[in-house]
């Protein structure tokens, strides 16, 4: 979970001015303790926190107003940041999953609200950051709950809760993706544990440089049932990354898992002694492994850009504070 606590305090100032249906005094009570809530957060006083996060979201505890739905998703944060600071605080991460299960249903209602609003009016700036800042919302989310689900080492809970974002087509692309890209590693790091492994990979010599063969270890049984595993976990990730890359054809993680997984049924043909299937998957991995380098590359210039952005800005601001106190 990655969350800055100044982001927190700023994420909730920020938003307190949008408007809800609760009745006014509600809403400024739910503001009140968001904003308090956030100071204490910041300040690293997380029972306090956590107290008043509780108390924000008994004024909405169905989520209806933007206060409500946010007084939860930070209650969750809040009980995240306890459990990452001390894991034997089990009880913390089991609730939070369920805080954040909760916060969800309201953040994914807003982003399909956004996205219907975009879509009436595509050129509408400020509502395409609105519906942006919904999509952060509902991944960050998602993403909360999966890492909470490995930690625990509920690896059902995981692979059920990846499946199910994956497949909700109420979420938004990149973020259904990420979570098929997280069922495709799995799969990838099944197969590789057989193809990697000693009994099958020799280090020769091909054209004056170090390479390696991939072979069968004969007569073991053991092995044959595991080659038969590595080759469906191949093919189940194959199918992950393949839906992922048509949700989000941008992604470089996915095409980083397509060129492995590629690699993978390269190595499973030699095995198979099929050297034209071989090639064929090696050709594809190469061309998929370009991808990916193009996509990276685009992403890294993209951050660089942003971080240049934020740093003129910063020092812009900083300049003219310097010129009002002079």
């Amino acid at each position: 979970m990655k969350i800055s606590r100044i982001g927190i305090f700023a994420f909730i100032l920020l938003s307190i001015s949008i408007g809800g249906s609760c009745s006014i005094y509600n809403r400024v009570m739910a503001r009140k303790n968001l904003v308090d809530g956030a100071r204490a957060y910041n300040e690293r006083q997380f029972p306090h926190a956590e107290e008043l996060f509780r108390q924000a979201v008994e004024y909405d505890p169905e989520g209806e107003t933007f206060e409500g739905r946010t007084s939860r998703l930070f209650l969750a944060r809040t009980l995240h940041s306890g459990y990452v600071g001390n894991r034997g605080q089990t009880n913390k991460a089991e609730e939070a999953i369920a805080e954040y299960k909760k916060a969800l249903t309201g953040f994914v209602k807003e982003y399909k609200e956004k996205r219907e609003a975009v879509a009436a009016n595509p050129q509408d700036e400020a509502l395409r950051k609105e519906l942006e800042a919904a999509g952060n919302n509902v991944g960050s989310i998602v993403r909360s709950v999966a890492s909470l689900y490995q930690n625990l080492g509920q690896e059902d809970k995981w692979k059920e809760w990846s499946l199910q974002q994956g497949n909700s087509a109420d979420l938004p692309g990149d973020v259904r993706a990420n979570a098929l890209v997280g069922l495709a590693a799995k799969e990838y790091t099944c197969a590789n544990e057989v193809t990697d492994s000693k009994d099958v990979k020799k280090s020769v010599q091909q054209d004056g440089e170090s390479a390696f063969e991939f072979s069968k270890p004969e007569g073991n049984e053991e092995f044959e049932k595991n080659f038969a595993k590595a080759k469906q976990c191949v093919e189940t990730g194959m199918g992950y990354v393949d839906k992922a890359i048509e949700l989000d054809p941008e992604s470089d993680s996915a095409w980083s898992y397509k060129t492995s997984l590629l690699v993978q049924k390269s190595r499973i043909a030699e095995m198979d002694g099929d050297t034209a299937k071989k090639e064929e998957f090696k050709k594809a991995s190469d061309e998929a492994k370009k991808k990916f380098e193009e996509l990276a590359e685009k992403r890294r210039k993209e951050e660089e850009a942003e971080e240049a952005r934020k740093q003129a800005e910063a020092a812009a601001a900083a300049e003219g504070k310097k010129t009002d106190q002079e």
